[in-house]
């Protein structure tokens, strides 16, 4: 650890119980899947916090969620920036708070409805950018993506294309989603989320003119056959079609049939496989007279394993082996994030960023506090290295 490492701790240190009560804050203010009005008010919290630090901030307005936070910190540099990301939605029901909130345990871990998942991540970024400036620090600008519907996948809204536009052209981007209990960083995600096959047929009488109908249910099962006929686990290839709905009744030939499908797939490769599938499936009928259509549009990208990804890992973990935190593991892990998205444009990125905890999505969520002050110490050492 050099004399700078030195500053930024002492730095971090120094503003603990600042970071621990934010922290709160950011947990107690409830930002679940229908509260837009939380995940704005998580977005003015983050705005002031920014803008005390310097920062130029805008409110990117997005289709059916909150805003998006662009926190521009440093513009005038020459070099690219680095974009630090967190998004301010849980997946909690409005009173999840009130009855479960923010608190630390005897055992130095936080407990709350998206203390994991990830208010703390925002509190990292944002104090890692602080410590930065404490030391003078300017070599590159820092862009800061406050995130407002990640846990909804951005099904409803356009916020993958908004963040797109607003990473791209960066260095590098550290996303301050959390990881497990045993220390590592997330180097590869699998990239899917919900499809959906929704077929038409013919509707008829099934006792009087049966043959009149065309099955809209028949043809969904023959697609599911061909769908579900193609995983291959081991090779991180799935198709999941987990929910049909369609039919009225035993007596009338249905004339619509829905197929609900997961997807995951461990590298863009792979999806190419799973796409071109769908659209096969989905246009070649084996009952005459039906048609299908197909939507993808939920889709999340897979972040892959890049040679830009590793040399980020690696440079991220000899910055961790310099602070004393030892050598940190990377890790592919099955969730989806919006890591995928900066992969995508080809900007070197690392998950995982945040606290390390367990139980997300659950009640019984938890963070180690401790983590919180390590993680933001590693992400300021290692962007001032870059």
């Amino acid at each position: 650890m050099d004399g700078l490492d030195l500053q930024l701790k002492e730095y971090i240190e120094g503003k603990r119980l600042e970071m621990l009560n934010l922290w709160a804050k950011f947990v107690n203010t409830e930002s679940g899947p229908k509260q837009l009005d939380g995940a704005n008010q998580v977005g003015d919290i983050l705005q002031g916090e920014l803008e005390q630090a310097g920062a130029f901030v805008r409110r990117v307005k997005v289709e059916q969620a909150g805003d998006l936070i662009v926190g521009e910190w440093n513009p005038g540099s020459p070099e690219p920036p680095v974009v630090f990301m967190g998004h301010m939605d849980t997946v909690f029901p409005a009173g999840a708070a009130a009855k479960n909130p923010f608190r630390v345990d005897e055992e130095g871990n936080a407990h709350g409805p998206g203390v994991l998942d990830m208010k703390a991540g925002l509190v990292i970024g944002l104090y890692a950018l602080k410590a930065l400036q404490s030391i003078g620090w300017n070599k590159r600008p820092i862009r800061f993506l406050g995130i407002p519907d990640e846990e909804t996948l951005h099904m409803f809204s356009n916020a993958k294309t908004l963040i797109a536009r607003e990473a791209a052209g960066a260095a590098a981007a550290l996303n301050f989603e959390p990881g497990p209990v045993e220390d590592s960083l997330v180097i590869g995600r699998y990239g899917g989320g919900p499809v959906s096959i929704t077929v038409h047929g013919v509707a008829a009488h099934s006792g009087s003119a049966p043959e009149k109908g065309r099955s809209a249910v028949l043809e969904a099962a023959h697609k599911i056959v061909k769908l579900e006929a193609a995983n291959d686990i081991p090779r991180g290839k799935l198709i999941n079609c987990g929910a049909v709905e369609g039919g009225i009744g035993e007596n009338t030939i249905p004339d619509y049939c829905k197929i609900r499908i997961g997807i995951r797939y461990r590298n863009q490769a792979i999806g190419e496989e799973i796409f071109a599938l769908l659209r096969q499936v989905t246009e070649e009928c084996t009952v005459e007279g039906t048609s299908a259509e197909l939507d993808t549009s939920r889709v999340m990208a897979c972040m892959e394993t890049t040679d830009g990804v590793l040399k980020l890992y690696d440079h991220v973990a000899k910055t961790g082996e310099a602070l004393g935190l030892g050598k940190t593991r990377g890790i592919q892990v099955g969730g989806l994030s919006d890591a995928g998205i900066t992969v995508g444009l080809g900007i070197p990125t690392l998950c995982g960023m945040g606290v390390r905890g367990a139980g997300s999505h659950t009640d019984q969520e938890y963070a180690q506090v401790e983590s919180l002050y390590e993680r933001c110490l590693l992400a300021a050492a290692a962007v001032r290295r870059l």
